[in-house]
């Protein structure tokens, strides 16, 4: 998944890459290379886009719900593509070099992520302080959830809720829902 650790580059040099297909990320200067995901992948995170957007849309929030490939930096060592995210309606431009703060942040493990997604970018998320940070294990049927002052996640294998602010009531997400027939 990473590159050598001699292997640094900047935010510039890794936009200038060729659209290959692949999904280049950045954290600290080290390369990170996806393959396109794998169908499960992709079901479950059209799942889980269409439950935050049914919800963000009954809240009046609709147009802070974006989806991968969505160029996050933070520095010119940073470039992330989460695969789902929310941000506040404030924050919302046509230009991803403005998303600085987001609200959750959800990445959907492959069978190469698990360094990357577990380690590299949550740290940075949490330094980044992204409020909420979901690892989706479809494989183990739970997920992680960080926060920026975590020291471990907390683990979900039945349901899930997520609450965009203290003002409005909390999305409830049934896992066994979410990672039901998926493709061997």
């Amino acid at each position: 998944m990473g590159m050598p650790e001699s292997a640094r580059y900047t935010l510039q040099e890794v936009l200038r890459f060729p659209d290959d297909g692949k999904r280049y990320e950045l954290v600290r200067g080290e390369l990170l290379v996806s393959p396109a995901p794998a169908p499960r992948h992709q079901l479950v995170l059209g799942r889980l886009y269409r439950l935050l957007s049914d919800y963000l849309g009954a809240l009046g929030r609709d147009g802070t719900l974006f989806t991968a490939p969505a160029d996050i930096t933070w520095d010119d060592q940073t470039l992330v593509q989460p695969d789902l995210l929310v941000v506040p309606p404030n924050e919302v431009t046509n230009d991803w070099s403005s998303y600085k703060t987001l609200l959750l942040a959800v990445e959907i493990l492959s069978p190469a992520s698990g360094r990357a997604d577990r380690i590299l970018k949550r740290r940075l998320y949490q330094e980044r302080e992204v409020a909420t940070y979901w690892i989706v294990d479809h494989e183990a049927g739970l997920v992680e959830v960080w926060h920026p002052e975590d020291i471990r996640p907390a683990v979900f294998s039945d349901a899930l809720a997520w609450q965009l602010d203290s003002t409005v009531p909390p999305l409830v997400i049934e896992l066994g829902t979410l990672f039901r027939g998926l493709p061997g």
